[in-house]
Protein backbone atom coordinates (compact mmCIF):
# COMPACT_ATOMS: atom_id res chain seq x y z
CA UNK A 1 0.00 0.00 0.00
CA UNK A 2 1.28 3.45 -0.94
CA UNK A 3 0.55 6.34 1.43
CA UNK A 4 0.66 10.05 0.72
CA UNK A 5 1.25 12.06 3.90
CA UNK A 6 0.18 15.71 3.91
CA UNK A 7 1.84 17.87 6.57
CA UNK A 8 4.65 15.34 6.93
CA UNK A 9 7.18 17.73 8.52
CA UNK A 10 4.80 18.76 11.31
CA UNK A 11 4.60 17.54 14.91
CA UNK A 12 2.11 14.79 14.09
CA UNK A 13 3.01 14.24 10.43
CA UNK A 14 6.60 13.18 11.05
CA UNK A 15 5.45 10.59 13.59
CA UNK A 16 2.93 9.19 11.09
CA UNK A 17 5.68 8.96 8.45
CA UNK A 18 8.02 7.15 10.83
CA UNK A 19 5.38 4.68 12.02
CA UNK A 20 4.26 3.96 8.43
CA UNK A 21 7.84 3.26 7.33
CA UNK A 22 8.41 1.03 10.36
CA UNK A 23 5.35 -0.98 9.33
CA UNK A 24 6.68 -1.45 5.80
CA UNK A 25 4.43 0.96 3.89
CA UNK A 26 5.62 2.82 0.81
CA UNK A 27 5.48 6.44 1.99
CA UNK A 28 5.30 9.57 -0.14
CA UNK A 29 5.50 12.99 1.50
CA UNK A 30 3.80 16.01 -0.06
CA UNK A 31 6.33 18.81 0.61
CA UNK A 32 7.16 22.23 -0.78
CA UNK A 33 10.61 22.54 0.80
CA UNK A 34 12.90 19.59 0.06
CA UNK A 35 15.65 20.89 2.33
CA UNK A 36 13.33 21.12 5.31
CA UNK A 37 12.04 17.62 4.59
CA UNK A 38 15.45 16.04 3.97
CA UNK A 39 15.25 14.02 7.20
CA UNK A 40 12.13 12.25 5.86
CA UNK A 41 14.09 11.09 2.80
CA UNK A 42 16.85 9.82 5.08
CA UNK A 43 14.22 7.76 6.90
CA UNK A 44 13.20 6.14 3.61
CA UNK A 45 10.26 8.24 2.44
CA UNK A 46 9.86 9.57 -1.10
CA UNK A 47 9.53 13.34 -1.37
CA UNK A 48 6.89 14.62 -3.80
CA UNK A 49 6.83 18.32 -4.56
CA UNK A 50 3.53 19.98 -3.80
CA UNK A 51 2.12 23.12 -2.22
CA UNK A 52 -1.46 23.40 -0.96
CA UNK A 53 -1.34 27.09 -1.88
CA UNK A 54 -0.74 25.93 -5.46
CA UNK A 55 -3.68 23.55 -6.11
CA UNK A 56 -2.35 22.64 -9.55
CA UNK A 57 0.42 20.63 -7.81
CA UNK A 58 -2.09 18.35 -6.05
CA UNK A 59 -3.37 15.92 -8.78
CA UNK A 60 0.03 14.65 -9.92
CA UNK A 61 1.04 13.90 -6.33
CA UNK A 62 -1.77 11.32 -6.11
CA UNK A 63 -0.35 9.09 -8.86
CA UNK A 64 -0.06 5.47 -7.63
CA UNK A 65 -1.28 6.42 -4.15
CA UNK A 66 -3.59 4.08 -2.24
CA UNK A 67 -4.41 6.20 0.82
CA UNK A 68 -4.03 9.80 2.00
CA UNK A 69 -3.25 10.77 5.58
CA UNK A 70 -3.84 14.49 6.01
CA UNK A 71 -1.93 15.77 9.06
CA UNK A 72 -1.66 19.37 7.86
CA UNK A 73 -3.32 22.44 9.28
CA UNK A 74 -2.85 26.17 8.95
CA UNK A 75 -1.56 28.05 11.95
CA UNK A 76 -4.20 30.14 13.76
CA UNK A 77 -2.02 33.24 13.39
CA UNK A 78 -2.00 33.05 9.59
CA UNK A 79 -5.40 34.20 8.30
CA UNK A 80 -4.58 33.88 4.60
CA UNK A 81 -3.32 30.34 4.88
CA UNK A 82 -6.28 29.28 7.03
CA UNK A 83 -8.63 30.14 4.16
CA UNK A 84 -6.32 29.04 1.38
CA UNK A 85 -4.98 25.80 2.87
CA UNK A 86 -7.65 24.58 5.26
CA UNK A 87 -10.58 25.19 2.96
CA UNK A 88 -10.01 25.84 -0.75
CA UNK A 89 -6.98 23.57 -1.19
CA UNK A 90 -8.46 20.79 0.97
CA UNK A 91 -11.60 20.82 -1.17
CA UNK A 92 -9.44 20.40 -4.26
CA UNK A 93 -7.45 17.66 -2.51
CA UNK A 94 -10.63 15.72 -1.70
CA UNK A 95 -12.00 16.16 -5.23
CA UNK A 96 -8.66 15.04 -6.70
CA UNK A 97 -8.69 12.02 -4.37
CA UNK A 98 -12.12 11.08 -5.72
CA UNK A 99 -10.88 11.24 -9.30
CA UNK A 100 -7.75 9.26 -8.40
CA UNK A 101 -9.93 6.59 -6.73
CA UNK A 102 -8.07 6.82 -3.42
CA UNK A 103 -9.15 3.91 -1.23
CA UNK A 104 -8.88 5.58 2.18
CA UNK A 105 -8.64 9.20 3.36
CA UNK A 106 -7.67 9.97 6.97
CA UNK A 107 -8.28 13.45 8.36
CA UNK A 108 -7.62 15.01 11.77
CA UNK A 109 -10.07 17.44 13.37
CA UNK A 110 -11.03 18.81 16.82
CA UNK A 111 -12.85 17.07 19.64
CA UNK A 112 -16.22 18.72 20.40
CA UNK A 113 -15.78 20.92 17.32
CA UNK A 114 -19.53 21.54 16.89
CA UNK A 115 -19.57 23.42 20.21
CA UNK A 116 -17.08 25.98 18.89
CA UNK A 117 -18.22 26.87 15.37
CA UNK A 118 -17.42 30.55 16.00
CA UNK A 119 -13.69 29.82 16.09
CA UNK A 120 -12.46 30.30 12.48
CA UNK A 121 -10.05 27.36 12.39
CA UNK A 122 -12.61 25.02 13.97
CA UNK A 123 -15.32 26.19 11.56
CA UNK A 124 -13.07 25.42 8.60
CA UNK A 125 -12.23 21.98 9.98
CA UNK A 126 -15.95 21.25 10.16
CA UNK A 127 -16.37 22.39 6.56
CA UNK A 128 -13.68 19.96 5.45
CA UNK A 129 -15.29 17.18 7.51
CA UNK A 130 -18.59 17.84 5.74
CA UNK A 131 -16.91 17.82 2.32
CA UNK A 132 -15.22 14.54 3.09
CA UNK A 133 -18.33 12.86 4.55
CA UNK A 134 -20.40 13.84 1.50
CA UNK A 135 -17.79 12.56 -0.94
CA UNK A 136 -17.74 8.97 -2.16
CA UNK A 137 -14.38 8.39 -0.47
CA UNK A 138 -13.81 5.86 2.27
CA UNK A 139 -12.75 8.09 5.19
CA UNK A 140 -11.79 8.09 8.85
CA UNK A 141 -11.85 11.32 10.87
CA UNK A 142 -9.94 11.39 14.15
CA UNK A 143 -11.02 14.09 16.62
CA UNK A 144 -8.11 15.23 18.80
CA UNK A 145 -7.92 17.45 21.88
CA UNK A 146 -4.21 18.16 22.42
CA UNK A 147 -0.68 16.75 22.16
CA UNK A 148 1.92 16.11 24.88
CA UNK A 149 4.49 17.87 22.68
CA UNK A 150 2.69 21.22 22.94
CA UNK A 151 3.03 21.18 26.73
CA UNK A 152 6.82 21.40 26.63
CA UNK A 153 6.97 24.99 25.35
CA UNK A 154 3.85 25.97 27.28
CA UNK A 155 4.83 24.67 30.71
CA UNK A 156 8.04 22.62 30.97
CA UNK A 157 10.53 25.07 29.42
CA UNK A 158 9.22 28.18 31.27
CA UNK A 159 9.49 26.28 34.57
CA UNK A 160 13.07 25.21 33.84
CA UNK A 161 14.01 28.74 32.69
CA UNK A 162 12.13 30.33 35.60
CA UNK A 163 9.98 32.38 33.24
CA UNK A 164 6.32 33.25 33.87
CA UNK A 165 3.52 30.95 32.71
CA UNK A 166 0.49 32.92 31.54
CA UNK A 167 -2.86 31.31 32.31
CA UNK A 168 -6.49 32.11 33.10
CA UNK A 169 -8.42 31.21 36.25
CA UNK A 170 -10.73 28.89 34.33
CA UNK A 171 -10.04 25.17 34.48
CA UNK A 172 -10.57 23.51 31.12
CA UNK A 173 -9.70 19.81 31.32
CA UNK A 174 -7.98 18.33 28.24
CA UNK A 175 -7.19 14.73 27.35
CA UNK A 176 -3.70 15.20 25.93
CA UNK A 177 -2.10 12.35 23.97
CA UNK A 178 1.36 11.61 22.60
CA UNK A 179 1.67 12.07 18.82
CA UNK A 180 3.52 8.75 18.66
CA UNK A 181 0.40 6.99 19.96
CA UNK A 182 -1.78 8.92 17.51
CA UNK A 183 0.50 7.82 14.67
CA UNK A 184 0.40 4.20 15.83
CA UNK A 185 -3.42 4.21 15.91
CA UNK A 186 -3.64 6.06 12.59
CA UNK A 187 -1.53 3.49 10.73
CA UNK A 188 -3.34 0.58 12.36
CA UNK A 189 -6.69 2.06 11.30
CA UNK A 190 -5.84 1.43 7.64
CA UNK A 191 -6.55 -2.27 8.19
CA UNK A 192 -9.65 -1.99 10.42
CA UNK A 193 -12.98 -2.07 8.60
CA UNK A 194 -15.05 -1.07 11.65
CA UNK A 195 -13.70 2.50 11.69
CA UNK A 196 -14.12 3.22 7.98
CA UNK A 197 -16.54 6.08 7.28
CA UNK A 198 -16.50 6.89 11.01
CA UNK A 199 -15.59 9.86 13.20
CA UNK A 200 -13.41 8.59 16.03
CA UNK A 201 -12.35 10.49 19.18
CA UNK A 202 -8.67 10.10 20.00
CA UNK A 203 -7.55 11.32 23.43
CA UNK A 204 -5.29 10.23 26.29
CA UNK A 205 -6.33 8.11 29.25
CA UNK A 206 -6.67 11.10 31.58
CA UNK A 207 -7.68 14.75 31.25
CA UNK A 208 -5.58 17.52 32.76
CA UNK A 209 -6.16 21.13 33.79
CA UNK A 210 -3.40 23.75 33.56
CA UNK A 211 -2.92 23.70 37.34
CA UNK A 212 -2.52 19.93 37.38
CA UNK A 213 0.08 20.01 34.61
CA UNK A 214 2.05 22.74 36.37
CA UNK A 215 2.01 20.81 39.65
CA UNK A 216 3.21 17.69 37.83
CA UNK A 217 6.06 19.62 36.17
CA UNK A 218 7.03 21.15 39.52
CA UNK A 219 7.06 17.73 41.19
CA UNK A 220 9.22 16.11 38.52
CA UNK A 221 11.62 19.02 37.93
CA UNK A 222 11.92 20.12 41.56
CA UNK A 223 11.40 23.75 40.51
CA UNK A 224 8.64 26.20 41.36
CA UNK A 225 6.60 27.73 38.54
CA UNK A 226 6.09 31.47 38.18
CA UNK A 227 2.40 31.90 37.36
CA UNK A 228 0.78 35.05 36.00
CA UNK A 229 -3.02 34.94 35.74
CA UNK A 230 -4.96 36.86 33.08
CA UNK A 231 -8.73 37.47 33.37
CA UNK A 232 -10.72 35.94 30.51
CA UNK A 233 -12.76 39.13 30.15
CA UNK A 234 -9.53 41.02 29.34
CA UNK A 235 -8.74 38.58 26.52
CA UNK A 236 -12.31 38.93 25.22
CA UNK A 237 -12.00 42.71 25.09
CA UNK A 238 -8.64 42.39 23.35
CA UNK A 239 -10.16 39.99 20.82
CA UNK A 240 -12.92 42.49 19.95
CA UNK A 241 -10.42 45.35 19.62
CA UNK A 242 -8.18 43.39 17.24
CA UNK A 243 -11.14 42.83 14.90
CA UNK A 244 -11.17 46.53 13.98
CA UNK A 245 -7.87 46.52 12.07
CA UNK A 246 -6.98 44.24 9.18
CA UNK A 247 -3.38 43.93 10.34
CA UNK A 248 -4.59 42.47 13.68
CA UNK A 249 -7.16 40.02 12.29
CA UNK A 250 -4.69 37.16 12.75
CA UNK A 251 -4.48 38.01 16.46
CA UNK A 252 -8.26 38.14 16.73
CA UNK A 253 -8.58 34.67 15.19
CA UNK A 254 -6.03 33.30 17.62
CA UNK A 255 -7.78 34.90 20.59
CA UNK A 256 -11.03 33.24 19.50
CA UNK A 257 -9.75 30.10 21.21
CA UNK A 258 -10.33 31.73 24.62
CA UNK A 259 -13.95 30.60 24.31
CA UNK A 260 -12.68 27.09 24.95
CA UNK A 261 -10.99 28.28 28.15
CA UNK A 262 -13.92 30.30 29.43
CA UNK A 263 -16.45 27.50 29.80
CA UNK A 264 -14.60 25.08 32.09
CA UNK A 265 -15.06 22.49 29.34
CA UNK A 266 -13.87 18.88 29.42
CA UNK A 267 -12.04 17.88 26.26
CA UNK A 268 -12.04 14.21 27.05
CA UNK A 269 -14.17 11.15 26.42
CA UNK A 270 -14.12 7.44 27.27
CA UNK A 271 -11.84 5.49 24.96
CA UNK A 272 -12.74 2.04 26.26
CA UNK A 273 -14.74 0.98 23.18
CA UNK A 274 -12.17 2.49 20.80
CA UNK A 275 -9.29 0.56 22.42
CA UNK A 276 -11.28 -2.66 21.99
CA UNK A 277 -11.65 -2.01 18.26
CA UNK A 278 -7.90 -1.42 17.95
CA UNK A 279 -7.11 -4.30 20.30
CA UNK A 280 -5.17 -1.96 22.58
CA UNK A 281 -4.88 -1.97 26.35
CA UNK A 282 -4.74 1.24 28.40
CA UNK A 283 -1.13 0.45 29.32
CA UNK A 284 -0.10 0.71 25.67
CA UNK A 285 -1.01 4.42 25.60
CA UNK A 286 1.70 6.56 27.18
CA UNK A 287 0.72 8.61 30.22
CA UNK A 288 1.58 12.29 30.58
CA UNK A 289 3.44 11.50 33.82
CA UNK A 290 5.79 9.13 32.01
CA UNK A 291 6.26 11.49 29.06
CA UNK A 292 7.24 14.44 31.28
CA UNK A 293 9.48 12.27 33.45
CA UNK A 294 11.38 11.21 30.34
CA UNK A 295 11.64 14.81 29.13
CA UNK A 296 12.90 16.26 32.42
CA UNK A 297 15.29 13.32 32.90
CA UNK A 298 16.90 13.99 29.50
CA UNK A 299 17.11 17.75 30.15
CA UNK A 300 18.60 17.31 33.63
CA UNK A 301 21.13 14.80 32.28
CA UNK A 302 22.24 17.23 29.56
CA UNK A 303 22.56 20.05 32.11
CA UNK A 304 24.70 17.86 34.35
CA UNK A 305 26.93 16.94 31.40
CA UNK A 306 27.33 20.61 30.44
CA UNK A 307 28.22 21.57 34.02
CA UNK A 308 30.70 18.69 34.21
CA UNK A 309 32.38 19.82 30.97
CA UNK A 310 32.60 23.39 32.25
CA UNK A 311 34.25 22.21 35.47
CA UNK A 312 36.76 20.16 33.45
CA UNK A 313 37.58 23.16 31.28
CA UNK A 314 38.06 25.35 34.37
CA UNK A 315 40.39 22.75 35.93
CA UNK A 316 42.44 22.54 32.72
CA UNK A 317 42.72 26.33 32.51
CA UNK A 318 44.20 26.44 36.04
CA UNK A 319 47.26 24.44 34.95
Amino acid sequence: MSLLIIGSTGTLGRQVVKKALDKGFQVKCFVRNFRKAAFLKEWGAELIYGDLKLPETIPMALYNVTAIIDCSTARPNDLYNIKQIDLIAKYILIESAQQAKIKHYIFFSFLNAYNYKKIPLVKLKLSIESKLINSNLCYTIFNLSGFFQGLINQYAIPILDQKPIWMTKEETSIGYINTQDVAKICIKSLAIKKIKNKIIPLVGNKSWTSKEIIKLCEKISGKKAKITKIPVYFLRVLKELTKFFQWTWNIADRLAFIEILSEDSVFHTSMQDIWKIFNFSIDEIESLEHYLQEYFHKVMYKLKRLNYQKLEEMDESNF
